[in-house]
């Protein structure tokens, strides 16, 4: 894939006529997009870095692709050992932190996601070409990668050979091997999403190695059971699988992409019952619909925005009950239910409808009548179930098995298709009846249904595993994996102190990446340490505002329940732990706060939310996630040390360092 609208050595780039260069770079750019204002800045910019790199020797790159932002950077130069990031603010008379944020994010994305870049010197550039000179001090952030410098049109030469000269040394970067080399970016959710709605493909914005390919193959499985069911007029449903963090809303999300062809009247939705997952994406469509409008000289107001991306991703309990009031089969052909076993039992289901609708006779789960639902069409259709094992979290959550049992007796035409998984991993499928509804059905088996290579966490596949083990309280396989795969990799700290659990967090970020707190919904106890799990977050500004906003999760004081974070995620995280799930004995204790105290938890079901909660709280992060153990106190009957020392004790054994 070409990378760059334009990419060329320095010296042919200075000899080539400015208006050949202009066409090559506008080529690769939708003209019915291209505006006065992106016109004028590519020839300022072919203007001066003509005037200003006649003198090295390298390679320049116009547009250069940055797939995980789903965007690209103005320029990229590679002279000697240095790979130059620069970002022209054209017009402008000052150096706006947000822009050189921006520059910063593209060096960074390059840090931690191309190969050949991780361990060259990488120097983003603001050029504001209007600005006064200043002095730059020159400042590592991480590894090689540096923060960002500034420049304007007249001192850009100057800055290179200051830079140059700091960095002097006999290894020159080899262009043919990096530009050859492999990009593995791991978009979030947010990312993935506002990329996808712009009609990228998952390939673009996605890795080129082993978790992308796995991600690939299961696209391309659901497309061909999709096109087969059309084919043959015929219906069918279809289980994905997937450890945490394996891209199953992405895959979601790229069919629902993919399959929304009105021209030929196929119509895919993505349905989530998550409504924080819902409302941050809708939002995020949204603000980038306007900003995009508004940056290719047009406006969209932001209620126009937000209807218009509606139909993209909805609340599965919106298209509920729009299929309750109309009897019509929806005009969806493909639907993809992500966290599927999160949908509702029929005793949630009828209880709800009945105390909240008005409706009294809905005596079937939300599995149930969302097959019905679709059953309704006369030719074709296909449910997609994105499937996570040990992820329901909340009462009246049916599992996996609550969309099998309805073929027992029913829907007799319709296709089946699982994953292997679900057969070998009992986080799956508890009730063993289920897996007789699948064999008498001559349901299809599919390996390729199954996601098993974690994307979010990019620093190392293995953290679902590691989690794994501390909840089944397996302290030597969770130790060996630690010290195999996720020390070195992947930054996990404990701390018995809030403030240097927000220090760490603050100080391991960069760029934009971003931070938060997390905790169960449980941990009633955190509140002494001004950590109220009951005061509701406004998802969509926790996850989207910027680090100024108060209520943002930058800010490290609101915090984020398993409910308001799953399918969601963090670069860096400070999971706070209270005494509803503590370490004591040799075995984890399940609790739960009721009035002024603590209560035992003796039911299977509800210590399975719980441990799942957990589960959910500690594969959010990203990139790391520090620990934060509260201290107790003796003479505080709902916080005694023992309940925390243990827990605290159990992640020293571990291995993991105190801060």
């Amino acid at each position: 894939m070409n990378r760059a609208y334009y990419c060329n050595s320095i010296g042919d780039f200075c000899l080539e006529d400015g208006d050949s260069i202009y066409g090559k770079i506008s080529g690769g750019y939708d003209l019915n997009k291209l505006t006065i204002q992106q016109s004028n800045a590519w020839q300022s910019q072919i203007k001066i870095l003509k005037q200003t790199i006649l003198n090295f020797a390298g390679r320049v790159y116009f547009e250069f692709t940055i797939p995980r932002m789903g965007k690209r950077v103005d320029n990229i130069l590679i002279i000697d050992n240095c790979i130059f990031v620069l970002e022209f603010k054209i017009g402008s008379n000052v150096y706006d932190k947000y822009a050189k944020d921006q520059a910063f994010d593209y060096g960074l994305d390059l840090n931690n996601f191309h190969e050949g870049s991780h361990d060259k010197i990488i120097i983003p550039i603001l050029i504001a070409d209007r600005a006064n000179n200043v002095s730059n001090v020159y400042k590592k952030a991480l590894n090689n990668l540096h923060e960002t410098i500034v420049a304007n049109e007249n001192n850009l030469s100057e800055v290179i050979s200051e830079t140059l000269e700091k960095f002097k040394n006999s290894e020159i970067i080899n262009v043919a091997n990096w530009e050859n080399s492999i990009y593995k970016p791991t978009p979030t959710i947010i990312e993935a999403a506002t990329a996808l709605y712009k009609k990228h493909n998952v390939l673009e914005i996605s890795r080129s190695d082993s978790g992308a390919e796995n991600l690939s193959v299961t696209s391309e499985c659901i497309s061909e059971i999709i096109d087969n069911s059309k084919s043959t007029n015929k219906k069918s449903i279809c289980f994905i699988t997937g450890v945490p963090g394996a891209g199953k809303t992405l895959a979601g999300l790229n069919i629902a992409n993919l399959r929304s062809n009105y021209k030929e009247e196929e119509h895919a939705v993505f349905l989530s019952g998550n409504g924080p997952l819902v409302d941050v994406l809708r939002e995020a469509l949204a603000r980038d619909k306007v900003k995009t409008a508004r940056d290719e000289g047009s406006i969209i107001t932001k209620s126009s925005a937000t209807s218009q991306v509606k139909s993209f991703i909805q609340n599965i309990h919106h298209f509920r009950d729009a299929s309750i009031r109309d009897e019509k089969a929806p005009i969806e052909k493909v639907t993809i239910f992500d966290e599927a076993q999160r949908a509702w039992t029929k005793e949630q289901a009828s209880s709800f409808m009945k105390r909240n609708k008005g409706v009294s006779d809905f005596n079937k789960s939300e599995p149930e009548f969302l097959i019905e639902v679709m059953d309704r069409h006369k030719d074709w259709c296909t449910i997609v179930c994105l499937i996570g094992g040990g992820q329901e979290i909340n009462t009246g959550e049916a599992g996996l098995e609550e969309w099998i049992r309805p073929f027992s007796n029913k829907f007799e035409d319709w296709d089946i298709y699982y994953s292997s998984k679900i057969v070998e991993d009992e986080n799956y499928i508890k009730d063993k009846e289920a897996l007789i509804i699948l064999n008498d059905k001559k349901a299809i088996k599919k390996d390729e249904l199954h996601l098993s290579i974690s994307l979010r966490s990019f620093r190392s596949a293995q953290l679902s595993n590691f989690i794994q083990e501390i909840i089944n309280n397996n302290t030597v396989n969770a130790k060996e994996i630690y010290e195999r795969f996720i020390k070195e990799y992947y930054p996990i700290k404990i701390t018995r102190d809030l403030d240097k659990a927000r220090n760490w967090v603050k100080n391991s970020a960069k760029g934009s990446e971003r931070t938060g707190i997390v905790a169960s919904s449980g941990g009633i106890r955190l509140r002494p340490f001004g950590l109220n799990v009951k005061a509701k977050i406004d998802a969509p500004i926790w996850f989207l505002n910027d680090r100024e906003d108060i209520r943002s999760s930058y800010f490290l004081e609101e915090v984020a329940t398993e409910f308001d974070i799953q399918g969601l995620e963090l670069d860096w995280t400070c999971v706070a732990w209270d005494g509803d799930l503590f370490y004591h004995n040799n075995q984890w204790n399940y609790r739960k706060f009721k009035g002024t105290k603590w209560q035992n938890i003796n039911s299977p079901e509800i210590t399975n939310y719980l441990i799942n909660s957990y589960r959910v709280l500690l594969t959010r992060a990203r990139q790391g996630m520090v620990i934060y153990i509260p201290k107790g106190n003796d003479q505080d009957i709902t916080r005694p040390e023992f309940m925390y020392d243990g827990t605290f004790e159990f992640f020293k054994l571990l291995g993991i360092e105190e801060i």
